[in-house]
């Protein structure tokens, strides 16, 4: 793979990384700001999603620019941690409702109540209001798990540049490395080696 090639890639990555960040962090903070009219007090693992968002959107932010790729030997250990973080994320939010997705009960008492709005309704009925937001919900799960992989493969690629970068820089030098010929000995014959 090319040097061009390379640096595309990476400015690819980490576009992918702020955008699937900044869906889950829009998604989330405008439950919280639902949550916050509605009156009540927000859930932990939602307030968790936003700052790992954040976070996520001011690092691949800051290492996008093909400039800072050098500073790749930083960008690993952080890379790694926030594959950590969307881990659980995903984790924490997924276990609110479990297989049953849209169907469960935290979901349709804390999700889909605020995000519907249901809670301006007083006398509630499924006919009032029908948008529970599922698909938001969907996709605040869907884009944290992408998010995790797109940071686990970054860190995975710029352990392998660092360690490249390392030993590339500790190897002995070979015949292979010179680009000059060595020159042979003046008393051995042609074709001939010496000992």
């Amino acid at each position: 793979m090319g040097a061009a090639s390379k640096v595309f890639f990476h400015i690819i990555l980490r576009l992918f990384q702020v955008i699937c960040s900044a869906i889950v962090l829009g998604l989330t903070a405008r439950f919280l700001a639902l949550v916050s009219q509605a009156g009540v007090s927000a859930d932990g693992r939602i307030i968790y999603a936003i700052v790992t968002a954040s976070i996520s959107i001011l690092f691949a932010d800051f290492f996008v620019f093909p400039s800072r790729i050098k500073y790749a030997y930083l960008a690993c250990p952080m890379d790694a941690i926030l594959f950590v973080m969307w881990i659980v994320v995903f984790g924490l939010l997924t276990s609110r409702t479990g297989s049953a997705m849209c169907n469960a009960s935290w979901y349709w008492n804390y999700w889909g109540y605020y995000w519907g709005e249901w809670w301006r309704v007083p006398d509630l009925t499924v006919s009032d209001r029908g948008y529970g937001g599922c698909a938001s919900w969907r996709a605040v799960l869907a884009f944290s798990f992408l998010a995790a992989i797109a940071f686990l493969v970054s860190a995975f690629l710029e352990a392998v540049a660092v360690y490249r970068l390392v030993f590339r820089k500790n190897a002995p030098v070979t015949t292979s490395d010179v680009s000059a010929p060595i020159p042979m000995s003046p008393a051995a014959p042609v074709g001939h080696q010496t000992a």
